[in-house]
């Protein structure tokens, strides 16, 4: 691909975009080549967008993974994009050329470097909760990988709200550790 710069001109500075779905990373890779680099901002826990869902397209009927797949590889691998999964836009300031992007990222209490993708913590996670990404048709854990070739390639922990232990307890206070001793 060539960029439309010539040899001595350069490229500085860095680009956000927003959404990861099909058209958001592409939109990065070509930016990414271009030589910026790239914040893709993601609300979800991995990249794909509703395209990740498909079995196939239209027109041409193809397979709908078979075509993501490979741009999820090369997004999740571009040393010029930086992935910002389960975050969103806060607030925008600043003028062309000089912004300033607040993004506020959700916890995913499970360390991204350190997840390996096995899939060990959602085989014991007690909690099932109804799966989100394929539209409740199927249930999940809390502890779940959005699909199978998500990416990043590793779990988030789904916190719905303030345990039931905690809530009864007029004071606050966090019963659950204590809970969890005694069993």
């Amino acid at each position: 691909m060539t960029s439309g710069l010539s040899d001595k001109d350069s490229v500085t500075g860095a680009v956000m975009v927003v959404g990861a779905g099909i058209a958001g990373i592409q939109a990065s890779l070509d930016l990414a080549e271009a030589g910026y680099k790239v914040y893709l901002v993601e609300n979800k826990s991995a990249i794909g967008g509703h395209m990740a869902q498909l079995d196939k397209t239209f027109p041409t009927n193809d397979c709908a993974m078979c075509i993501v797949s490979p741009k999820l590889v090369d997004c999740g691998r571009h040393r010029n994009i930086e992935l910002l999964t389960g975050s969103e836009v806060m607030g925008v300031r600043g003028e062309v050329g000089n912004f300033a992007i607040r993004v506020r990222t959700r916890p995913r209490y499970i360390d991204l470097e350190k997840c390996t993708g096995c899939g060990d913590c959602a085989d014991v996670c007690p909690v099932i909760t109804p799966g989100r990404f394929d539209e409740g048709l199927a249930d999940r854990r809390a502890a779940y990988k959005l699909y199978p070739q998500a990416v990043p390639n590793a779990y988030a922990i789904e916190k719905l709200g303030i345990s039931p232990c905690r809530d009864a307890c007029p004071a606050g206070q966090r019963a659950q550790g204590y809970i969890a001793l005694i069993r």
